[in-house]
C-alpha cells in the first residue's frame, strides 16, 4: 500500500517559485489499476517522480509499505528503484539496435541473474504481453504497439509491486490505446499500476480508481474509486 499524505513539491523556475503538487493526500491500493489525470502543469508527471523516488517533497509524508520514503538509505532506494518499481514511458525506452529479447531482459541481465533464469522469466513475460513469436525480431521491424508492450514487459520481468506509467498511449491510435490499457488492466490484477494520461474517457472505462488533480487550488480534486 502506498499511502501520501499532505505532500507538497515546488520548484524555483525564472525566479518564480512554482507549487507543483499542493496539500496531496491519497492511499493508493496493493493492486488494481489507477489514473492520474489533470491538464497540464497540473504536477502530474512531479507525482509520477515522486512516487518513483526520483525526487522528495519538500512538505508531507510517501509511504511504501510501512516505511516512510525519507527514511530509506541509498541502498534502499536503489533496491526500491530497482525491484519493487517498474517504469513505463511515453517514448519507449528501447534500445534500437537490440532484439525484442534482449531489450526485455536487460534488467535482470544487469542485476546479474543466471541465464537460465532469465529464459524462463522472459518465456513467462513473452505470453503475460502477448508477444510470443516475436524473440528475435528487432525493434525497427515492430509497431508502436509491439514497442509499447516491450517496455510494459521490461517493467514486468522485475516483478514489481508498483508500475508507473506516464503517457504510456500518448503516440499511439486509439484501438491501439485501447488494446495497451485492456493490458495494463489484466496486469493491475497481481500489481498497482498507476497511470498518467490526458484520456479521460479511458481512464473512466477501465480505471479502478481515479485521482483528478488541479494546477489551482488543493492537487487533490477528487477520488472515485469504480466496481
Amino acid at each position: 500500500m502506498i499511502i501520501l499524505k499532505n505532500v507538497n513539491k515546488y520548484y524555483e523556475t525564472g525566479g518564480e517559485k512554482v507549487h507543483a503538487v499542493r496539500n496531496l493526500s491519497v492511499t493508493f491500493p496493493n493492486t488494481g489499476l489507477a489514473f492520474i489525470l489533470g491538464p497540464s502543469g497540473s504536477g502530474k508527471s512531479t507525482l509520477l517522480n515522486l512516487l518513483g523516488g526520483l525526487d522528495t517533497p519538500d512538505e508531507g509524508e510517501i509511504w511504501i509499505e510501512d516505511r516512510e520514503l525519507s527514511t530509506f538509505s541509498r541502498k534502499d532506494r536503489t533496491n526500491y528503484l530497482n525491484s519493487y518499481l517498474g517504469f513505463v514511458f511515453q517514448e519507449y525506452n528501447i534500445l534500437k539496435d537490440l532484439s525484442l529479447k534482449e531489450n526485455i531482459v536487460l534488467p535482470l541481465e544487469i542485476q546479474g541473474y543466471k541465464r537460465k533464469q532469465i529464459n524462463q522469466k522472459f518465456a513467462e513475460i513473452l505470453n503475460d504481453v502477448e508477444l510470443t513469436g516475436l524473440e528475435k525480431r528487432k525493434v525497427n521491424q515492430l509497431s508502436g504497439g509491439q514497442k509499447q508492450r516491450i517496455a510494459i514487459a521490461r517493467a514486468l520481468i522485475k516483478d514489481p509491486k508498483m508500475i508507473i506509467a506516464d503517457e504510456p498511449t500518448g503516440n499511439l491510435d486509439s484501438e491501439t490505446s485501447r488494446n495497451i490499457f485492456n493490458l495494463f488492466k489484466k496486469l493491475s490484477q497481481k500489481c498497482l499500476v498507476i497511470i498518467v494520461t490526458h484520456d479521460e474517457e479511458s481512464a473512466l472505462e477501465f480505471a479502478d480508481m481515479i485521482v483528478s488533480i488541479s494546477p489551482d487550488g488543493d492537487s487533490l480534486k477528487e477520488v472515485k474509486q469504480n466496481g
